[in-house]
């Protein structure tokens, strides 16, 4: 096991880089252009992210937000994930280097239960949408729990420039039926459309045909799967039969869609 000043060493030789890396990202064109409108529905207010850390939202990603907050707290559906490994649920969300641990809440994205109604003033999703089976049961949980004309900001993959690109996007009714239908996380609809037409070559942590197999029929363990597939299309459509107001939508290097969303200013 590393000492604290090995850990601390490592932090600040990463932290000296990341300007390297936002530049490189400039040049690159691989940020989001319209990010300054990102930050200021979110600057110094408190928030819930949904599957996070996520390295978008860090200093030198994509979309920086995590050094504008005044807080943010965590969902995540498990203890143990492939992305994270163990967290307890408590005030051990560690999301940014310059500022407190949040609280991390081990939940389901589609059944926030413990979180008062209209606690946060906005809510984060980066890459997590799509691996929910039920993603407009999802959006109106997160709406729940976000003041009247709060913000929820959701990332997307593009995908046209993912694994996914051999698929076609999800008609929005079909988002619509899962809602109608309660369609849990252990829903296998899309499994065999997935094993078909998944680009391994693409997505190299997925291993040879047989591991990504097997792991996919392991998904609700491990959350893997993208149910759904998404364009600039659908991803507006879902948010917007979710009863959110879509401000602003950017396609970005290298495949994101990120969108800024309104809540409802009133509530039934």
């Amino acid at each position: 096991m590393e000492s604290k000043l090995a850990r601390s060493h490592i932090q600040a030789l990463s932290f000296a880089t990341r300007p390297a890396r936002h530049l490189a990202r400039r040049i690159l064109g691989r940020y989001v252009k319209s990010q300054k409108h990102f930050r200021a529905r979110v600057e110094s207010q408190f928030g819930l992210e949904i599957g996070g850390p996520s390295g978008i939202f860090q200093d030198d990603g994509a979309l920086p937000l995590y050094r504008y907050l005044q807080g943010l707290d965590n969902c995540v559906y498990s203890l143990d994930t492939i992305w994270e490994g163990r967290r307890e649920e408590g005030p051990t969300f560690s999301f940014h280097p310059r500022k407190a641990n949040g609280f991390n809440f081990i939940r389901e994205a589609t059944d926030l239960v413990g979180i008062a109604d209209q606690h946060y003033e906005f809510v984060l999703s980066s890459h997590s949408l799509e691996h929910t089976a039920n993603p407009l049961r999802a959006l109106k949980e997160w709406i729940r729990v976000v003041k009247p004309n709060g913000s929820v900001v959701v990332v997307l993959p593009d995908y046209r420039h993912t694994f996914d690109h051999r698929r076609s996007p999800t008609p929005i009714a079909h988002m619509l039926k899962d809602y109608e239908l309660r369609t849990d996380e252990r829903d296998p609809t899309h499994l065999k459309e997935i094993l078909e037409l998944h680009d391994l070559s693409r997505d190299p942590l997925a291993g040879s045909n047989d591991h990504f197999r097997q792991r996919s029929l392991q998904n609700f363990e491990n959350r893997c799967l993208h149910h759904h597939v998404f364009d600039e299309h659908n991803s507006r459509q879902l948010l917007e039969a979710a009863g959110l107001t879509v401000e602003l939508l950017e396609l970005a290097k290298p495949f994101h869609i990120a969108m800024l969303a309104r809540c409802p200013s009133e509530r039934a």
